[in-house]
């Protein structure tokens, strides 16, 4: 599956009524366009929050790629099992590898062997030019604009200026990856952080949150 050309919305699945998620499946395929789902350990970051039964229980109505975040310790070990449960774009936080010095460029290399689009992310935290070594394996990074571990945060204005210079390297090396935002996304910021070079938008409690998820879809683009 190609990451299409035009700007995309990924409803994060954190945010939904776990009671509902069928619901919130059908939410996703008729108006989005990507299924983000964050997977949490407890120890990289401190909430837990699910794994690989959701993630196939989705995967058996989703009708739109599945997007697959880890915020994990060691995602080298859970590549294959996510990418067997569904998964056709997986991505793990740069400092996760850093900590446990695995080079992040094999992990990257790992996803792809699975026919899955790799992603590296960074926290608000670290700088930007930590994704710069690692674009060439890269088919999206994620700029994370709040921090990654629990969802209804506010945006952190600083994050434009990452994108912007993560957008700026990806231009200036001819390369086709696609610059994902996660955090605090919504009507009022969407535009601007397009016109700064996303191709993603992650959105949680700004659409599952909404009385009408899909007019808040529409909104964002």
């Amino acid at each position: 599956m190609r990451i299409m050309d035009r700007t995309l919305i990924a409803p994060s699945i954190l945010a939904a009524d776990f009671l509902h998620l069928e619901e919130a499946a059908r939410i996703v395929n008729s108006h989005a366009d990507i299924f983000h789902l964050d997977v949490m350990d407890g120890t990289f970051v401190p909430n837990i929050s699910f794994g690989f039964p959701v993630v196939e229980a989705l995967a058996r109505v989703a009708e739109k790629p599945m997007d697959v975040h880890l915020m994990i310790v060691h995602p080298e070990k859970y590549v294959e099992r996510f990418a067997k449960a569904g998964a056709s774009m997986i991505s793990f936080h740069e400092e996760a590898a850093e900590a446990d010095g695995t080079d992040p460029a094999g992990i990257l290399k790992l996803i792809r062997s699975f026919g899955v689009h790799p992603g590296l992310v960074v926290n608000p935290d670290i700088p930007v030019e930590k994704l710069f070594p690692y674009l060439e394996f890269c088919d999206y990074v994620l700029i994370m604009s709040v921090y990654a571990g629990f969802g209804g945060q506010k945006f952190i204005e600083e994050s434009y200026g990452k994108v912007r210079a993560a957008r700026k390297e990806i231009v200036r090396r001819g390369l086709d990856v696609k610059i994902e935002v996660d955090g605090g996304v919504g009507p009022g910021n969407a535009g601007a952080l397009v016109e700064a070079g996303a191709g993603i938008l992650v959105a949680g409690s700004s659409v599952f949150k909404a009385e009408d998820p899909a007019a808040a879809i529409e909104a964002l683009r």
